[in-house]
């Protein structure tokens, strides 16, 4: 890698933008762990919670909203078969 300003200031923008990405795709994560891992009476309200937090990652072009869609879909036809 040269030492260039334009080349440190990509790498410290890509090191930034990284640790946002993984702060909300970890948010992301844990709500959909805590609706898989619940149990029936509060599974739904979870799934809300969960979908919120996966438009708001969505919403910040972390994720792709095709991929958004599947996790909603994934967590809700769970929930129904419970």
């Amino acid at each position: 890698m040269g030492t260039s300003g334009s080349e440190l200031k990509r790498v410290r923008q890509s090191r930034r933008d990284n640790l946002r990405n993984r702060h909300y795709k970890s948010m992301m994560k844990t709500s959909i762990k805590k609706v898989l891992e619940a149990d029936k009476k509060d599974a739904p309200e979870l799934l809300n919670q969960a979908i919120s937090t996966i438009d708001h990652v969505c919403a910040k072009g972390i994720i792709h909203k095709n991929r958004a869609s599947h996790h909603k879909s994934k967590l809700t036809k769970y929930i129904n078969s419970l």
